[in-house]
């Protein structure tokens, strides 16, 4: 299917809409109370700090930065009125609780300068860019008969949707067909566990005939379940004229969808905010460490300061992980010749006196410094503060089915494995606490993994 032609990366218009509104509540705050007579001081920059707060946890509550929203510009209209005037009334109600303490705008002041100054870039600009933006997600179809071919269509003409169909795969009833739609068809039905493992998706759609093709559906959802990957089963097997899902918004699409864990979608939310709050705060209060790094790296041995390495994260997609580099330039072609050394059972390599680690990465790797410019990848989005470390293809590659699992949450810089031995204990093990921590993941658990790895890295137990 053709997409929009641009180079755009997914989300990026929503995080560029983001940062202007935030600038402009910023703006219109302090000049609207500058303008009536106020002095900027400590007290109007306090209030204008609370109209942030106020603005984002709004924007938040009612999803107003969502990809996957497809509003109308009277809704976006409605949205930022609700949200301006959220902002105006919150503040005017602390100035009268205050007694006049600062002088600020009044509502309707704030709301005639703040609401334009939004909605215009929103309606003009930032939903007209999202369309430029690639997929957000890459799916597979399930099906090539008519349910299928509908199903892309569907995706295909709903642009905000975010949505690419990247290929299908056909049930035994469905007749022989090269493509559909222009889309490829990758195999069979049966063969959806070997195209997963090969071919990253976010979701598989299962579009099959409920009684005719029941015993390769459900065999389609257990592969899904297995593999950690996300699925959706068509809502309903007849199609409605006047009637309405008493939920609408709970099968928009004609597909009720699931996921192999609990999705928490608040709590996710806040994970997330807190990657991005954690990382950027701390690549800043740690920048003359990382400056001090990288010089010792450059001056004690032959090579790039960083090394980058293909790593494979949510749904198996890959990215590029950063981390000091540690070891001699070669690592990578001596690491063949060393692989009968590995002490590590399973697909990865470890061994406690690697001859490749250099003086100066022994000490970074100890204390895991060296990772330290994984807090990029989190500010990024490839990587989450707390989750499953991700590994790199080879190792993946040679996964059993069961292991797949791990890669249906974002990959992280610590987890349950880092605070428990990490290389004291066998691979087998280092996969079950991975499940473990999926399955039963909460915020507080990741709090408490945080705290946990602060004397872990301080003291190096367990590296390697």
């Amino acid at each position: 299917m053709a997409t929009s032609g641009a180079d755009w990366r997914p989300g990026l218009s929503m995080a560029l809409n983001r940062v202007y509104d935030l600038v402009a509540v910023t703006l219109a705050t302090v000049g609207t109370a500058v303008l009536e007579g106020d002095h900027l001081g400590p007290q109007l920059g306090a209030f204008t700090l609370f109209a942030l707060a106020v603005w984002s946890a709004g924007s938040f509550v009612v999803s107003y930065y969502d990809p996957w929203a497809e509003r109308e510009a009277l809704d976006e209209s409605a949205l930022l009125l609700l949200l301006s005037f959220a902002v105006a009334v919150v503040l005017w109600f602390l100035q009268v609780s205050l007694d006049g303490y600062v002088e600020l705008p009044a509502v309707s002041h704030l709301l005639l300068v703040l609401w334009p100054m939004v909605l215009a870039p929103r309606l003009l600009l930032f939903r007209r860019l999202a369309l430029r933006e690639q997929p957000l997600d890459e799916v597979l179809v399930v099906g090539a008969g008519p349910l299928g071919r509908c199903t892309a269509e569907d995706l295909q003409l709903r642009p905000r949707a975010r949505r690419r169909v990247v290929g299908f795969l056909a049930f035994a009833s469905d007749a022989r067909a090269d493509t559909v739609e222009g889309v490829p068809v990758l195999g069979r039905a049966e063969e959806l566990e070997q195209v997963l493992r090969t071919r990253p998706v976010s979701e598989v759609y299962l579009a099959g005939h409920a009684a005719r093709d029941a015993d390769a559906l459900q065999a389609a959802i257990r592969t899904c379940e297995r593999l950690g990957v996300p699925f959706a089963l068509p809502a309903c097997s007849f199609r409605l004229g006047r009637a309405r899902a008493l939920l609408p918004g709970s099968s928009r699409d004609g597909y009720i969808h699931y996921v192999t864990h609990a999705p928490h979608h608040l709590p996710r939310a806040f994970k997330r905010l807190f990657d991005i709050v954690v990382s950027a705060s701390a690549l800043l209060a740690l920048a003359p460490l990382l400056l001090v790094v990288a010089a010792l790296v450059k001056l004690t041995s032959r090579g790039p300061i960083f090394f980058k390495q293909v790593r494979v994260g949510l749904h198996g997609r890959q990215f590029h992980m950063f981390k000091f580099r540690t070891m001699v330039v070669n690592a990578e072609a001596l690491r063949e010749k060393l692989l009968a050394l590995n002490e590590q059972a399973g697909p990865v390599f470890k061994m406690k006196k690697d001859p490749r680690i250099t003086r100066v990465g022994g000490f970074l790797r100890k204390h895991s410094i060296d990772e330290l410019p994984q807090l990029i990848n989190v500010l990024r989005g490839d990587m989450s503060i707390v989750g499953p470390r991700p590994p790199i293809p080879k190792e993946v590659a040679q996964y059993e089915a069961w292991q797949y699992r791990r890669l249906s949450v974002r990959p992280g810089l610590t987890c349950i494995w880092q605070v428990s031995g990490r290389n004291e204990i066998s691979f087998e093990e280092w996969m079950y606490l991975d499940m473990r921590y999926i399955d039963h993941w909460s915020l507080s658990q990741d709090i408490g993994l945080i705290l946990k790895t602060v004397p872990v890295v301080l003291t190096g137990r367990g590296a390697s």
